[in-house]
């Protein structure tokens, strides 16, 4: 380690010194050393002691000193250096040793730091500070081991858990610090992750395994370019970095299956665009907002093909990935819609409004809400087989066919429970004609209104209605010609 402060090899005047001369200057800056330290100056105190060391090489308590500055500086790499070569050149001094497994610790070394610890018992068995460290080193393996059983399935709450645990004693921890990070990223967490990686970063812009996370961060957030830069840069660092390759692979490969899914789509391919949003989606399972917007995208091409029961399971597939995602919402409320299923439609129009209230989505909610009403009265257009759209004479061939098929007369011969459904089939028939046959009632009917609220005469006979549709002087009657057969004549 480089020491700050005087070299006695580079005064000519120092050599002239006796060796009890230079023990003597060298206890000096010890002592000025001592007085800035017990005065929390650490730097002043750092410069002397290193005079001191300079002076004396091979003294031990002056390694020591300084490497309990460099603690209090939070230099604790330097200060296990120091620890280091203090005890190799004293292996009787307990404090060296007890420095020593204080730095281990708080570097996250903790199997390094109970020998250390072991070593300060031997010379003072009754050392409770030492006591105290070697059940912090043993509940710091004990975090780790349940650590590496948490990540290995899958639980990353409990490496959290477990790395706040050990950061309690191993607050200079890099090595626990990143697997916490990591695992905040995988939980969603990105700007907890983000900022620890960055705390660390700002100490050691090298470190591989911080590049590495900051990337996942920026990757999960699908921001893939700029995720792909920090893992380049982490593999720059550190070469065998096998999390950090994989990611960058898996990265690169997403998006470009993504763009083609797009692309195909931009082109009227729905059927390759489906196919290449399902490639994307098995890369990798962990990416959240990404697969979230694949849902999304392969619902909307679903919805082109007509598979809308498939488009409704991916919308609701995205949202669960990601609960603030309107445009899933927007997409599934529509699906709804299309497959007539109203209330669904309505709640999460509901949604969307609660979280962005425009016109657009006010407009969309209150439009659901209509086809919901309407879709509690009698469908006419249903009960005539006929579509919303459809034309005065599709409405008239309608009425006829239905008529027809459930006249009373025509079911005369079956059952009393077959003649009562049908005869209610023929008035329903003889309604929905009524309604939409009348311009001015169809059209309050369309728009969702209560004819029998709005003075609008209901009041009709399905008979009447029948007999003033087929019209003929001399009455209408059916007749058997054979089991099951029937036909009509007018007299």
């Amino acid at each position: 380690m480089a020491t700050v402060g005087y070299d006695a090899s580079a005064d000519p005047e120092m050599e002239l010194l006796s060796d009890e001369e230079l023990e003597r200057e060298a206890e000096g800056y010890k002592e000025q050393g001592n007085a800035h330290y017990i005065k929390k100056d650490y730097t002043e105190a750092f410069s002397y002691y290193s005079k001191a060391i300079d002076m004396c090489p091979k003294n031990a308590s002056y390694y020591g000193n300084r490497a309990a500055t460099l603690m209090m500086l939070s230099r604790y790499r330097e200060a296990l250096e120091d620890s280091q070569q203090a005890v190799r050149l004293d292996d009787a001094f307990m404090k060296g040793h007890l420095r020593e497994g204080k730095c281990h610790l708080l570097l996250g070394n903790a199997m390094a730091a109970s020998r250390c610890f072991q070593k300060v018992l031997e010379l003072e068995p009754d050392n409770s500070q030492a006591q105290q460290e070697m059940k912090n080193a043993e509940s710091i393996l004990e975090y780790e081991r349940m650590a590496e059983i948490g990540f290995d399935k899958r639980d990353f709450r409990m490496v959290v858990f477990c790395m706040d645990r050990a950061l309690e004693s191993a607050s200079a921890c890099h090595r626990f610090k990143v697997l916490k990070a990591e695992c905040l990223a995988l939980l969603g967490r990105y700007t907890e992750a983000q900022s620890v990686a960055s705390d660390i970063l700002r100490m050691d812009s090298t470190n591989g395994d911080a590049l590495y996370v900051r990337g996942l961060c920026l990757y999960y957030e699908d921001c893939i370019d700029k995720a792909v830069q920090f893992f380049v840069q982490a593999l720059r660092m550190a070469p065998d970095h096998e999390k950090a390759r994989l990611a960058c692979r898996n990265a690169k490969a997403l998006k470009a299956k993504k763009e083609e899914g797009n692309q195909a789509f931009k082109e009227g391919g729905f059927e390759e665009a489906y196919e290449l949003y399902s490639d994307a989606l098995t890369i990798d399972p962990n990416n959240i907002k990404t697969n979230a917007k694949l849902y999304c995208n392969r619902a909307t091409v679903g919805s082109k093909l007509k598979k809308l029961e498939q488009a409704i399971e991916d919308c609701t597939k995205a949202i669960k990935l990601d609960e603030s995602y309107i445009k899933a919402y927007l997409r599934r409320a529509q699906c709804f819609m299309d497959t007539e299923q109203y209330e669904e439609a309505v709640r999460d129009y509901e949604k969307v409004y609660q979280t962005e209230k425009t016109k657009e989505h006010k407009h969309l909610l209150k439009a659901a809400q209509l086809e919901l009403k309407k879709s509690k009265r009698k469908d006419y257009y249903k009960v005539l087989g006929v579509e919303k759209n459809a034309t005065e004479d599709d409405i008239k061939k309608a009425y006829r066919k239905r008529a027809l098929m459930h006249h009373p007369d025509r079911h005369s011969g079956a059952s009393a429970e077959v003649q009562k459904e049908e005869e209610k089939k023929f008035k329903e028939v003889g309604e929905a004609f009524t309604v939409l046959s009348d311009p001015k009632k169809k059209s309050r009917y369309d728009g969702g209104h209560d004819l029998e609220d709005d003075d609008m005469n209901m009041d009709f006979d399905a008979n009447n209605i029948f007999k003033a549709f087929f019209g003929g002087p001399g009455g209408f009657s059916f007749e058997a010609s054979g089991p099951g057969n029937f036909f009509f004549q007018f007299g």
